[in-house]
């Protein structure tokens, strides 16, 4: 367990040391509002579309391909979005619902869950772990921009408006453009994935420093409550649910252990993007990163250690 412990320090130490920076870089004035808004732009139609296409054409999806994880992840990823939406609509106002709800569902997997599931598992956490990614990003973007969409307010809720934000997201846009690459492996120029990669690569410093310079004792006191609650949603309440229903529908050790971390990952720096992009409390959405992100170094490993202690994984 000890290994767990400093391999899920050592991925989100440097998550919180960027956030930090982004913190020491708005105090000592050398980023402003007016770049937090142009980077959270840039990484929103620009780095994160890249990075995410460069995933999903690198992965090798024909390994440890399993329809029947994938199936029940997706199931597990629509209900947990459903279970947090409720929840938003029960607790928090208006409009803050789109920003809770994406919070509480939308996982790191990409940095944390892919991370620690290849240092358990090796080369076949980093390939089914791939696999998942692959899903992870359609089906986390689509079901982001639908609950963000409905309570934007700038954007329209009628189902034509809705298909359009879906298909219009620059996130989405990198996926799809993705996948056909990927399915018949057609060939692209070195040189092309090594300038997407450089441009790519900015994208996680990018995102992380605009948290960082948008949080403050001010705004996270004022989202509080709802922090907590879609952090304690996101990191007790749903990774719990969606773990014990993958063991009642049968997945034992390593598929177990990998869908687990998947689900109790932080989450993730694009919510920040995404709710940025739409107007929306983004606040809100970087008080949850934070709270989450602090949360993983501990929820994680006592994830793990209980499914070892009942002989789950």
């Amino acid at each position: 367990m000890l290994a767990v412990v400093q391999q899920t320090l050592s991925i989100t130490a440097p998550v919180f040391s960027m956030l930090f920076l982004g913190v020491g870089l708005k105090r000592l004035g050398w980023i402003d509002g007016a770049f937090i808004n142009t980077a959270s732009s840039l990484v929103f139609k620009g780095t994160m579309p890249t990075l995410l296409f460069l995933g999903i054409v690198q992965a090798d999806l024909g390994t440890a391909l399993k329809p029947e994880l994938i199936g029940y992840f997706v199931a597990a990823t629509i209900l947990c979005f459903l279970i947090g939406w409720g929840w938003a609509i029960l607790r928090c106002p208006v409009e803050d619902r789109g920003i809770y709800a994406q919070g509480a569902f939308r996982g790191n997997n990409g940095i944390v869950g892919l991370a620690l599931a290849t240092s358990m598992y090796g080369d076949y956490g980093l390939s089914v772990g791939s696999i998942l990614g692959a899903v992870v990003i359609l089906s986390y973007n689509t079901l982001s921009s639908i609950v963000l969409a409905i309570y934007s307010p700038n954007a329209k809720s009628d189902p034509l408006s809705l298909a359009r934000s879906i298909i219009s997201n620059p996130l989405i846009i990198g996926v799809l453009a993705a996948m056909p690459v990927a399915y018949w492996q057609l060939p692209l120029p070195k040189w092309l994935i090594t300038s997407g990669e450089y441009f790519a690569q900015m994208t996680l410093p990018l995102a992380l420093i605009c948290i960082g310079g948008t949080l403050s004792l001010a705004s996270l006191r004022s989202s509080g409550r709802i922090a907590v609650s879609a952090s304690l949603m996101k990191m007790v309440w749903l990774p719990i649910l969606a773990t014990l229903g993958a063991w009642l529908c049968g997945f034992r050790n390593a598929d177990l252990a990998i869908l687990f971390l998947y689900f109790a990952s932080p989450t993730a720096a694009a919510s920040f993007v995404m709710a940025r992009a739409v107007n929306g409390n983004h606040e809100l959405a970087a008080a949850i990163i934070v709270i989450t992100t602090l949360a993983a170094v501990v929820t994680t490993n006592i994830g793990l250690f209980l499914l070892q202690w009942a002989n789950w994984i």
